[in-house]
């Protein structure tokens, strides 16, 4: 929290994204009694493997274990997620013309299985340990959305971005309403911090960016309960991080496509940085960890607002050992 308001701190914090995720053992020993989707509209289980992981890495924070893509639901959109296939939207999202089938998020009572697990989680957390909520950026849940699921070159999503400026607004706006009444739904629940994913806007360009997505993701920011840091975070991309800055955020999520010190210098060191290894790495050697860790601190130079994180999700195949090692020469590294 400290990292986050650039405020002096006698470490570099560190957490990792997807750390519950299924690099974990007991992780994978819970998702063989039910699907991934059945997992997070479970509370006690969400919370369980959460936990579990923060006790088992040693991380200075726990995030929420939850998915992007439920926030869909209650929306309108038939969410299945296909074993080897990931999330796949069986009503999506194909032209003006169904622009009206995507549905207000009047009420978050659907999603109350995810407040559920936040009030679990923060219960079961040291009181000193801070739990981060999260949501999916309007733009990468219009991507699912109208892509039917992930995407290569994102090609239905801007036809109808280019093709129809009304109708693309319109599911922003209303995807943007619904992001804002979730996140502040997290917060009222007990989370102390909040992560935006902007997974997919990496495909963007930046004159794209600021045409069709930053109004939206301003909106967000702006709207979201004072005080309580926002972790705004995109991939895919370097070239929108001045645009990231603009769009809002108190610390600002870099992958491992451009070094930290260009990003932190490019982003203004008056906000708070977050990232930004390779999650690569973490299949290689304890020794080739510990380099990179020492070269990622040594470009953050000790300036206060640096939390280290991956620059992505941990992948499945990551040796438990190898995180836990990155936790700990981060953690022996100032």
């Amino acid at each position: 929290m400290k990292a986050a308001r650039r405020e002096p701190s006698e470490r570099t914090p560190i957490w990792l994204m997807r750390q519950a995720g299924r690099f974990l053992p007991e992780y994978r020993a819970v998702r063989q009694k039910m699907s991934f989707l059945e997992l997070c509209k479970n509370p006690d289980l969400s919370a369980e493997v959460m936990l579990t992981a923060v006790q088992r890495l040693g991380v200075d924070a726990a995030i929420l274990f939850a998915d992007l893509l439920p926030i869909l639901e209650p929306m309108g959109l038939k969410l299945e997620f296909s074993a080897g296939e990931g999330p796949v939207i069986h009503n999506p999202i194909r032209g003006p013309e169904d622009v009206d089938r995507l549905r207000e998020l009047e009420s978050v009572a659907p999603l109350d299985f995810v407040l559920q697990a936040v009030r679990k989680t923060r219960a079961g957390l040291p009181e000193d340990l801070p739990l981060i909520g999260f949501a999916g950026a309007p733009f990468t849940l219009a991507s699912y959305a109208i892509e039917g699921g992930a995407s290569r070159n994102h090609l239905r999503v801007k036809s109808l971005m280019y093709g129809d400026a009304g109708a693309w607004n319109a599911i922003m706006a209303r995807l943007a309403r619904a992001v804002v009444r979730y996140l502040n739904a997290q917060i009222d629940a007990g989370v102390q911090a909040v992560q935006l994913f902007d997974s997919w806007v990496g495909c963007l360009g930046p004159d794209d960016y600021r045409r069709y997505v930053l109004p939206h993701t301003r909106v967000v920011i702006q709207h979201l309960r004072p005080g309580v840091p926002v972790i705004h975070f995109a991939t895919g991309n370097p070239a929108l991080l001045p645009l990231m800055r603009e769009a809002g955020g108190d610390v600002i999520g870099i992958d491992w496509r451009i070094r930290l010190d260009d990003a932190w210098r490019t982003i203004g060191y008056d906000k708070a940085v977050q990232g930004n290894l390779d999650p690569a790495v973490l299949l290689s050697e304890p020794a080739e960890i510990r380099r990179r860790v020492r070269d990622i601190l040594d470009q953050a130079g000790g300036r206060p607002g640096h939390i280290f994180n991956l620059g992505h999700g941990v992948y499945p195949q990551t040796p438990v050992d190898s995180a836990i090692a990155l936790v700990e020469a981060v953690h022996g590294g100032d």
